[in-house]
């Protein structure tokens, strides 16, 4: 186990952060660029790494490229792909405390949070390397002018995977390994402010023989990000971040009719009804906010609550999340870390001016903690009395705010919950499982959780309007790394006889 009293004294265990790791090689930068990484607790480098130029970009894309059309592993069985993704999953088992300790260091994760959802990302290699043997690759059918039919599911091509730096494994996890199975090659470009885990995964690809040019993982700011969009030996876009940059990549790959998969921003709603507990509710979504720091897209931010009730559970909202113990990442009595970047704290803080000049009430929260005089940190804050038409009800604040809104009844709540342009997550709470059903098929986001925040990604995740195109995870998250091709032959195939 990691002492974590000692973790910031302990060296970084990475074995080629002056490096990319392209074409299956760790890989000198063509250029002496290299980008520091805070520590989003100490304000301090935490570690170095080697930048990625155009000339870096241009060498991953031709790798992959040539990987997809020049090497077997497009042809080779689903089976055969599937052994290394359980690979890939077993080097990650063994390096779970040392990807979490990268994790807390860069973006703030409370540390055994970190843990947790680490330890749930080699299960997801595993997940779809057991889809090799029972997805319908090849579908036999009956043509109606030939003797024999068959639609097979053949790899997209090369994948262009872009994730941000809040959840950087576990996203590039649900772009890597469905692309891996279904026989795309991949560029992997990791977040400039949070690579360590990253390169953890590409170490590991290195020591499992993951052929050469299949997956590249290169880093790097906004300008080799729309280099790989707009590269034409890029097939398709897997993207997840803001809505702004979402739709800019949508425009990008209209342009040249690329394949795209998005997973934006979302301004997730809690819709309580009246026969709910508010003590119990308050507890639930104060809970739930800390994860991550507020710093994750489907937060359920906007709680509506009727007006008759709005009051006490403003105040019960506002007792319980105030209560929240915010500090280092590492300390076990810590809920609530720091943000992950200066920038982020400041547009959380400037958020929270903003709420307050249009006339939302503070209920707790709203500064920097006195406590701390170092480190990205923002208190946990409730806001009462906001406005569904207001800044903070409509723009995604990526930070530890909620949003207590009135509703004249329920159904003014469901059209308070939709009245945004997201639709990423969304929760009812109340008594009666009829009503939940009933509300959540109104609802219009790509989850419903009952009772509280609940995603299942085995199931498919993925919003409405705004808040993205296309589902990650799940059976579901293979469509979008494959192309259908109809084949019609004048007799039967051996292999179909």
């Amino acid at each position: 186990m990691i002492d974590l009293l000692t973790v910031r004294d302990t060296p970084i265990n990475l074995k080629h952060p002056d490096r990319l790791y392209i074409d299956g090689k760790w890989t000198l930068p063509q250029s002496a660029s290299s980008l520091d990484v805070i520590d989003a607790a100490t304000e301090q480098t935490f570690f170095r790494i080697a930048g990625t130029g155009p000339g870096d970009m241009d060498a991953a894309i031709a790798a992959a490229r040539n990987a997809f059309d020049h090497s077997p592993w497009p042809f080779l069985e689903p089976t055969q792909r599937a052994e290394y993704l359980r690979k890939l999953a077993a080097g990650l088992r063994a390096r779970i405390e040392e990807a979490a300790t990268f994790w807390t260091r860069q973006t703030g994760v409370v540390f055994g949070m970190s843990v947790g959802s680490i330890s749930r990302v080699p299960a997801l290699f595993d997940y779809y390397a057991d889809l090799a043997t029972s997805y319908p690759w090849v579908t036999p059918g009956s043509p109606e002018f030939a003797a024999f039919g068959a639609v097979v599911n053949e790899p997209v091509g090369v994948v262009g995977a872009i994730v941000p730096w809040n959840t950087p494994l576990s996203l590039a996890a649900y772009k890597i390994a469905p692309a891996l199975l279904a026989g795309c090659t991949v560029v992997l470009k990791a977040p400039p402010e949070a690579p360590g885990e990253l390169y953890i995964l590409a170490e590991i690809a290195d020591e499992i023989g993951l052929p050469p040019g299949v997956l590249n993982v290169v880093n790097g700011h906004r300008e080799v990000s729309q280099q790989l969009v707009r590269d034409p030996r890029v097939d398709k876009i897997a993207f997840t971040g803001s809505s702004a940059v979402g739709r800019q990549i949508a425009a990008t790959c209209g342009e040249r009719l690329a394949r795209y998969t998005l997973e934006l921003g979302g301004k997730s709603a809690a819709v309580i009804l009246d026969d709910y507990d508010l003590s119990i509710a308050a507890a639930a979504i104060s809970a739930q906010e800390t994860s991550l720091n507020g710093q994750v897209c489907m937060s359920l931010t906007r709680v509506i609550v009727t007006k008759s009730r709005h009051d006490e559970f403003a105040e019960a909202l506002g007792s319980v999340f105030g209560s929240v113990r915010v500090g280092d990442p590492f300390d076990p009595e810590t809920q609530l870390g720091p943000l992950a970047l200066a920038k982020q704290q400041e547009s959380v803080l400037g958020y929270i001016r903003t709420a307050q000049d249009e006339g939302a009430t503070l209920v707790t929260g709203g500064n920097r903690p006195g406590h701390l005089d170092r480190g990205y940190f923002v208190e946990p804050t409730v806001f009462a009395n906001v406005d569904n038409r207001s800044t903070i009800a409509q723009e995604e604040i990526f930070g530890p705010v909620l949003s207590v809104i009135p509703a004249e009844n329920e159904e003014h709540a469901i059209e308070l919950a939709n009245g945004t342009p997201y639709g990423l997550n969304s929760a009812v709470f109340t008594n009666d499982i009829d009503r939940a059903y009933q509300v959540a098929r109104r609802l219009r986001s790509g989850t419903v959780g009952h009772n509280g925040f609940k995603t299942d990604t085995r199931m498919g995740f993925g919003g409405f309007k705004q808040s993205g195109v296309g589902r990650e995870g799940g059976i579901q998250g293979v469509f979008p790394y494959l192309e259908s091709k109809t084949v019609l032959l004048d007799g039967t195939p051996t292999r179909f006889q």
